[in-house]
């Protein structure tokens, strides 16, 4: 049986995290001793490393727990735990759009400007005017 501190240590989960996942379902709730502690078994350090890894990865708590649903049903097929993965990659690879334009207006924005003083500093000048950016971000 572990303790929420030690479970914590072990997963590297901060310990309001581990409640708030026990809040939302992902994690069943504990047995309490009698002094009131909540005592953690084995399968829960590993649904929080399980957790841990999918937050990690950036996925939902919805997506997680959908995830956790598959899992209890092992003869089940893999297709909606694929949707879900295809999911994540399409939202990662949007964002990684999404921060390569950034980078594109940053390096431009930041480079740009060839001004001594604030008053024709291009960079405040693109901050302050969003039509000087190359693209909508």
């Amino acid at each position: 049986m572990l303790t929420i501190g030690a479970l914590s240590k072990q997963t590297g989960v901060k310990i309001p995290t581990i409640r708030y996942y026990e809040q939302v379902g992902l994690l069943q709730t504990p047995e309490r001793s009698a002094g009131n502690q909540r005592r953690y078994e084995t399968h829960d350090l590993e649904r929080l490393a399980f957790i841990r890894h999918a937050r990690d990865l950036g996925f939902s708590i919805d997506a997680i727990a959908e995830l956790i649903a598959l899992s209890g049903h092992p003869g089940r097929p893999c297709t909606d735990a694929t949707r879900i993965a295809r999911q994540q990659l399409a939202e990662v690879r949007a964002k990684l759009a999404r921060l390569t334009r950034l980078e594109a207006d940053l390096e431009r924005i930041a480079t740009g400007c060839t001004a001594g003083t604030a008053q024709d500093c291009y960079v405040l000048a693109s901050l302050s005017d969003h039509r000087l950016c190359a693209t909508d971000h």
